[in-house]
């Protein structure tokens, strides 16, 4: 089954609604990817984007401007819902969130002009990275002494690790930001994590709109599917607090690593 190739880079408002198979096959897919994402705690972007570039036949950006549509409801709501329960200042929220956006904002539109190949090698390495992280800390390795002093002035440098990451490639922002927050500079779990939203939340949804301005996102596949998404993510959330993380995290891992190697050796 393909999706019409018509529904590619037009404008939102000019879609024709997917026939009513495609759609319930989207919003399943959709269901799919959300429940993976809050089983394995991680956005359900890098499950997304390879599978719209494998399966989909989509380039790189478009693939990238697609997931986005799938990250920013949840990534909104789930700022709104972990601000609450682990406030932060706002001080140190716009000192992260500032900068994150702007920086996003001029990488999404550099990242929409660049090489497919290019940015799909990219992409590759990204999750080579992160795969090799996640079994690094697998192992056990040393963790960092957290709740030290908040230091405000680093976190605009902050904002621009994580915000590159975002524009670029359209995922990774909290990724790269909590480690440094909790690592770095010796910040709880739970504030680095409700840092790191304030971070991704405004930066995903600036990304969303400079691939959308640039004819990056296919809307009539990304909306349902986005749907499909917060419907099952409750759901793969609890599902991991009764495994067991650390096997969840391996096997996430390895996926991460042949799914990198796949994507840099399958024929565009």
């Amino acid at each position: 089954m393909a999706f019409p190739e018509s529904t590619v880079n037009l404008p939102m408002p000019l879609l024709p609604l997917l026939p009513l198979a495609d759609l319930a096959l989207a919003l399943a897919i959709g269901a799919g990817l959300g429940f993976f994402g809050g089983l394995f705690g991680i956005g359900g972007g890098i499950i997304a984007i390879p599978l719209f570039v494998l399966a989909f036949a989509m380039d790189q950006a478009m693939a990238q401007g697609t997931a986005l549509v799938l990250m920013v409801p949840n990534l909104l709501i789930g700022w709104w819902r972990y601000s609450r329960k682990h406030p932060v200042g706002w001080r140190a929220a716009l000192s992260i969130a500032v900068p994150a956006t702007l920086t996003t904002w001029l990488l999404a539109h550099f990242a929409t002009r660049l090489d497919a190949q290019l940015l799909g090698h990219l992409f590759c390495a990204f999750l080579g990275i992160l795969a090799l992280r996640l079994l690094w800390q697998g192992r056990g390795g040393r963790q960092p002494v957290t709740g030290a002093p908040l230091r405000a002035a680093a976190l605009p440098l902050v904002g621009v690790a994580g915000g590159s990451s975002m524009g670029l490639l359209g995922i990774g922002g909290g990724l790269v930001a909590t480690p440094l927050l909790s690592g770095w500079l010796g910040q709880r779990q739970t504030v680095a994590q409700s840092l790191a939203l304030a971070l991704v939340a405004p930066s995903s949804l600036v990304a969303l709109s400079a691939y959308a301005g640039a004819q990056r996102v296919d809307w009539s596949l990304g909306l349902p599917m986005a749907l499909g998404g917060t419907l099952t993510v409750a759901a793969g959330v609890a599902l991991a607090h009764r495994l067991p993380e650390r096997r969840m995290r391996a096997a996430f891992a390895w996926m991460l690593l042949a799914t990198a190697l796949w994507l840099a050796l399958a024929p565009r």
